[in-house]
């Protein structure tokens, strides 16, 4: 007869799992990777090695999905901005500011998402990301072209393009030098305005 988990095991196999999420999510928006190795991990969560091997046969697994869970945030607050009621243009500076502002005031999370080096697996997972983050300028950008509010453009460059630019500005100023760092306003002020430019807009004042 096969073995049957009882539920109140699966409630606590899904709560230990879910610890060890939150606990590796703690450590590496205090410091990034390099932080959170899995010994720090299980200490964070109050649980042994072993068990985060038992839900994630990798750090670099546990990972992908650390980084997936904060994609997925981001992609939200991005797509509701997309849906706004307003000119293309204007989203599109609203998008990128929100972006920036929120990898100013999470430098750690920010830095591994974009730039600190890692496994092959977690390497592969931002790239699709970034190709996520994409789809949502794409979204706007098209609705600029189609009003008018926009020249005619390659909408798929177009969009790498932004978030390329967008990220790669953010590397020196969230890394853990903090190479580059300057108000951060600013920083928001000066990526939002390339952005619009790339687009072929500009902000009016």
């Amino acid at each position: 007869m096969a073995y049957k988990r009882s539920e109140l095991m699966e409630k606590r196999l899904a709560g230990n799992r879910e610890r060890i999420l939150v606990a590796a999510r703690r450590l590496v928006a205090a410091g990034g990777y390099r932080n959170a190795p899995i010994t720090a991990v299980a200490a964070e969560a109050g649980v042994s090695t072993g068990l985060i091997y038992r839900h994630f046969p990798s750090k670099a697994e546990l990972f992908v999905e650390v980084l997936t869970f904060a994609v997925e945030h981001e992609l939200e607050i991005l797509a509701a901005i997309a849906g706004e009621p307003l000119p293309a243009p204007q989203r599109l500076q609203r998008a990128v500011a929100s972006f920036v502002r929120r990898a100013m005031a999470g430098p750690g999370l920010a830095y591994a998402f974009i730039a600190e080096p890692v496994d092959p697996e977690v390497e592969a997972e931002r790239i699709r990301c970034r190709r996520l983050f994409g789809d949502v300028f794409k979204r706007i950008l098209e609705d600029g072209v189609r009003a008018g509010e926009l020249p005619a453009q390659d909408l798929d460059i177009s969009a790498a393009c932004i978030v390329g630019a967008f990220t790669e500005a953010l590397v020196g100023p969230t890394a853990p030098s903090r190479d580059g760092l300057r108000d951060g306003e600013h920083l928001v002020t000066a990526i939002s305005a390339l952005c619009l430019r790339a687009a072929g807009a500009t902000l009016s004042h």
